[in-house]
Formats: C-alpha cells, sequence, structure tokens
C-alpha cells in the first residue's frame, strides 16, 4: 500500500494564498472651481473683453499598487440666473433689470460659444482628458480651461452694477473615469458613460461689469433776443436749447452760472467794453417765474438720463422798462451738468 503524506511547506503556501488581500477598488473624484468673470468699466463704445479660469481636480485613491488613471471631463455652462441664451446673447442685468449683452466662448478668438450638452440644440461643452499617476497611497491630476468672453459694442446700456449669477445649476461638471492597476487604460467612451464610474460636479462663478455715470452736452444754442428799437418798453422773451445725452439710470443736475458781468443775482448783458449794460433772466418754465440758478437742489433742472439725446428749453427775458446805449450787447453763461 502506498500512502501519501502532506508536505507542510505546501499547506502553509496554500494558506498564506488564500489569505491574500484583493486589489482595492479605486474610486476617483473630481471638484471644480471658477474665477470671477469681471469685465470692469463698460460703456457700450466698443467691445470689452475678460477671461475667467475653470480649475478641475481629481483624486483617486483605493488602488494597492501603482497605477495610471485617466479621466475624461466636460464643462458645462448655461445662460445663468439672468437669462439670455447660448444662441443668442446671454445678459447680465443691474438692479432694474437693465440688461447688457455678454457671450463665454472656448477660444481666444470668440468664435466659439461655450455651451451645456443638457440644453439641446446648443453650443458644446467644454471637453478635457486627464491623464496623471497613481502611487501606493492615491494620486492626484488637475487641469484648468479658460472662458473667453466678450461684452460687444451696444447702445442705450444703463448705467450701475450689471451681473449675472451662473450658479450651482448653470454650471456642471460631467466626468467619467478608467484605472488601471499596471498599464495605461483607455479614455472613457465619453464624459457621462464607459469607464470604471463618474459623477458630477458644479463651479459657480458670477459675470459682472460696471456702467459708469456719464452726460456729454451736445449743443447749447444761443439766446437771440433780437433787434430793439430805442428802449425796452415791454419784456422780450425768447428761448434756446440744450442737448445732452446721458448714460440710461443716471441721474443729472444742469446749471447756469450767472454769467461775466453779474451784479449780484442780476445778469447782465454788456456793450463792447463799455460801461453800459441791459439786464436780462433765465428761467427754468415758460411762464418765467422759476430762476435758473447753479445751486443744486434750489434752482438747477434735475433729470434722469435715457441713452439718447435729451433737450432742456432755457427761457429768457430781458425786463422792461431799460433804456439804453444802442449797440450789440451780450453776454456769455457757463453751462454745467452735474452727475
Amino acid at each position: 500500500m502506498i500512502r501519501s503524506h502532506p508536505v507542510p511547506g505546501a499547506a502553509l503556501l496554500l494558506f498564506a494564498l488564500l489569505w491574500l488581500p484583493a486589489p482595492a477598488q479605486a474610486v476617483t473624484t473630481c471638484t471644480a472651481s471658477s474665477t470671477a468673470l469681471n469685465f470692469g468699466t463698460v460703456t457700450g463704445t466698443g467691445n470689452v473683453d475678460s477671461t475667467a479660469v475653470v480649475t478641475v481636480v481629481c483624486n483617486t485613491s483605493g488602488l494597492s499598487l501603482l497605477a495610471t488613471a485617466r479621466v475624461r471631463m466636460c464643462l458645462n455652462i448655461g445662460a445663468g440666473a439672468n437669462g439670455g441664451g447660448l444662441t443668442n446673447p446671454r445678459r447680465m442685468t443691474n438692479s432694474f433689470g437693465d440688461a447688457m449683452q455678454f457671450q463665454i466662448y472656448r477660444d481666444p478668438a470668440r468664435t466659439l460659444i461655450w455651451g451645456d450638452s443638457s440644453i439641446p440644440a446648443t453650443p458644446t461643452p467644454v471637453q478635457i482628458d486627464l491623464q496623471y499617476d497613481v502611487p501606493v497611497l492615491g494620486g492626484s491630476g488637475s487641469t484648468t480651461a479658460t472662458m473667453h468672453a466678450r461684452v460687444p459694442a451696444q447702445a442705450g446700456l444703463a448705467a450701475g452694477l450689471h451681473s449675472n449669477p451662473f450658479t450651482g445649476t448653470h454650471t456642471r461638471l460631467d466626468y467619467r473615469y478608467a484605472e488601471a492597476l499596471l498599464g495605461t487604460p483607455n479614455y472613457p467612451a465619453s464624459c457621462t458613460s464607459g469607464g470604471g464610474g463618474g459623477g458630477t460636479a458644479t463651479f459657480p462663478f458670477t459675470a459682472s461689469a460696471t456702467v459708469p455715470d456719464n452726460c456729454v452736452i451736445a449743443t447749447a444754442t444761443a439766446l437771440d433776443f433780437g433787434s430793439v428799437p430805442g428802449p425796452v418798453g415791454s419784456n422780450i422773451d425768447q428761448t434756446s436749447t440744450i442737448t445732452m445725452t446721458c448714460t440710461a439710470r443716471t441721474a443729472w443736475n444742469v446749471a447756469l452760472d450767472n454769467g461775466q458781468n453779474a451784479v449780484g443775482l442780476t445778469r447782465r448783458m454788456r456793450l463792447g467794453a463799455t460801461g453800459s449794460y441791459v439786464d436780462y433772466e433765465l428761467y427754468r418754465d415758460a411762464g418765467r417765474s422759476l430762476r435758473w440758478g447753479a445751486t443744486i437742489g434750489t434752482d438747477t433742472v434735475p433729470g434722469t438720463g435715457t441713452g439718447t439725446a435729451q433737450a432742456l428749453t432755457v427761457h429768457g427775458r430781458v425786463p422792461a422798462t431799460q433804456s439804453v446805449a444802442a449797440g450789440n450787447y451780450s453776454d456769455v453763461v457757463t453751462v454745467t451738468v452735474t452727475y
């Protein structure tokens, strides 16, 4: 009879092999953040460009051997909280709801709009492939993407701080990952399928721009009282027009000084370099009861800009009765717009 005897060493080896731990399941998570998209001061007279940077960091843990991780990710940006569109310009608004058009692009030439894959028939998001090594204790990799944004030239902008918050519902990072204990894995089929797993994250940011208050005086016509035969026996009334354009929502006040020849609050026209004068006055109303002066809140004309030309009428009067030497009398009045 032949009997077999177990070999102690083999038994111990089999026991040890049965108790070797299985390779740990790798887990990759990605997070994203963005800088603010600030255009600074915008007047609407020309294009204003700006950039912001989205940073993505991915961390892989759970591998027991040296390995390589690959991540395919898509950065999606929607219209933002204040609306607009992706094929149409996005928009920022001020506290009154006045809109300013702008757009976010994927390329420095600003021709490819940065979109959101979850919104049908709109531009595509930005896709990035990331590869990094994962040592025994885990590893990480990072990458960035630049927003190339533009506020195009546009008329009629309203003053104030304009903004558009891109909250968590308007930004989205979709990613899928693949790892290999040895060698390099293939990238997942897309940002939302394939590989060993995936997830989503957000990267909130705010787009903003400031439209400054501004006013420009275009014209101030002459106030011509005409010719008077002999003494001024009755009031002579005439008007002139001040035309200016102020940024919409800009609060303004228009003041008129007392001219070059006034005595106290009495405006006067002068005959050349002589000591002969004709009294006159300027008013804010057609009834010529409200004197037009230079003290804001008392005798100036207030208003609010519309973004288009605005005309103000100056009501002038040479009061009766005055008897002065014949000749051409004149004065120069300075118009000041405070805003």
